[in-house]
């Protein structure tokens, strides 16, 4: 990676700004899932065993009501931090202001501080999400040097991820990536723009349209491309095999077909599905070829499409697989999502990384997240990675 790293400053005695990423779930001031905070982990402490001071803030939610604020503090993600790396955080509950400014004076070398929600700023105007320059060079006049691990915000232009860099660079002072960050950019950058061969790519999910810039710019760069999940249906529509009442997107047809011909068949699309009578667990379902049946629906892939999509990972040695093969919430329909990220996992002496939201969600809930190389943080992120977008937050990394 040719942009600056954590492991490249020195630390001590400094003031450390380091943008985190605890979107996590709270319920009743509860954190349910703390895989984010776990995640940052290996960041915060290198800079604390290095005598660093860690001043670490995220967003939380979406704020857009006062009321909103009681709900998204960052307060329950303190004490879980604090649980975690079995030490005190303070935590203070502004985002700026003399009551942050004097605990930031306060801080000996080792301490770790976490302030209030970043986007509590955009109640008055979206300072945060709309990347404020007065806010940004405010948060970086807090800190000596800047911390960039937060990969599931590096696809938004926000004032707490390219609002500080650009200002810190602007002062002399470091930008610098975590070591999730480099993690996140070195796996899904060496997967898309130097893959060890053959190269997979497994798309999922519901829509064409969501995947459109995925599958292009990996149709480019894949030796294979496998569709699954609902948008199949549309690549169906597309070759003319009827599909009931499967998800569709009828304004994507044509796209479908104008992405069939560049492909070839590089595509490989399933070759049977379990289709239901209506999108319950309990529907009465069974597995077609071909046509699906008026008043059915395509909850998941067939047998045959695993052996298929199997026959065309077997000697693969960079997978990366994208979204859901189906209905994976509903274990009648969990199948094909299961067995397809089983045989992934399984592969020997290849680089597997799972990335985007839902099938990162799904590896997790089918317990089989720990059988790849890399799981992603970053559901937009990895996502727009994927189509071969630069990243805003990690532009603005300062080079080494």
């Amino acid at each position: 990676m040719a942009k600056l790293t954590v492991s490249d400053l020195d630390v001590k005695d400094k003031k450390v700004l380091i943008r985190v990423d605890f979107n996590v779930p709270v319920k009743d001031g509860v954190v349910g899932d703390d895989n984010r905070i776990v995640a940052a982990l290996p960041t915060i402490k290198y800079v604390i065993e290095n005598g660093g001071k860690a001043i670490l803030f995220s967003h939380l939610g979406r704020v857009k009501t006062e009321e909103d604020k009681e709900k998204l503090t960052m307060r329950p993600v303190a004490q879980k931090l604090s649980d975690l790396l079995e030490k005190p955080v303070t935590f203070v509950p502004v985002t700026r202001g003399a009551q942050l400014e004097e605990a930031i004076a306060n801080m000996k070398d080792g301490d770790v501080l976490l302030f209030e929600n970043t986007r509590f700023e955009d109640l008055d105007g979206k300072k945060e999400s709309g990347n404020d320059p007065e806010l940004g060079k405010y948060w970086a006049s807090l800190g000596d040097m800047f911390v960039n691990d937060a990969f599931g915000t590096a696809h938004r232009s926000h004032a707490s991820n390219v609002g500080i860099s650009e200002a810190m660079k602007a002062e002399g002072k470091p930008a610098a990536a975590g070591f999730l960050l480099e993690k996140e950019i070195k796996f899904l950058g060496d997967a898309v723009d130097a893959p060890v061969r053959p190269f997979v790519a497994v798309l999922g999910g519901s829509k064409v349209s969501s995947k459109i810039g995925v599958i292009n710019h990996l149709l480019s760069k894949a030796d294979k491309v496998i569709i699954g999940g609902g948008m199949t249906y549309t690549f169906y529509k597309a070759k003319g095999i009827a599909v009931g009442s499967s998800l569709v997107e009828d304004d994507k047809v044509e796209l479908a077909k104008e992405l069939m011909e560049k492909a070839g068949d590089k595509l490989v699309l399933p070759i049977d599905n379990v289709v239901a009578d209506k999108f319950a667990n309990d529907a009465n379902y069974k597995t077609v070829e071909g046509d699906i049946p008026d008043g059915y629906m395509a909850l998941d892939v067939g047998e045959k499409s695993i052996e298929l999509f199997k026959e065309n990972l077997k000697d693969a040695k960079t997978v990366v697989w994208n979204g859901p093969m189906g209905v994976f919430e509903m274990p009648n329909f969990a199948k094909g999502t299961l067995e397809l990220g089983k045989f992934i996992g399984s592969l020997e002496d290849a680089t597997t990384i799972v990335g985007g939201g839902d099938s990162v969600a799904a590896a997790k809930q089918l317990g089989i997240a720990d059988k790849f190389s890399h799981v992603s943080t970053g559901g937009g992120s990895s996502l727009e990675y994927l189509e071969g977008k630069t990243l805003p937050a990690v532009a603005a990394v300062s080079d080494k």
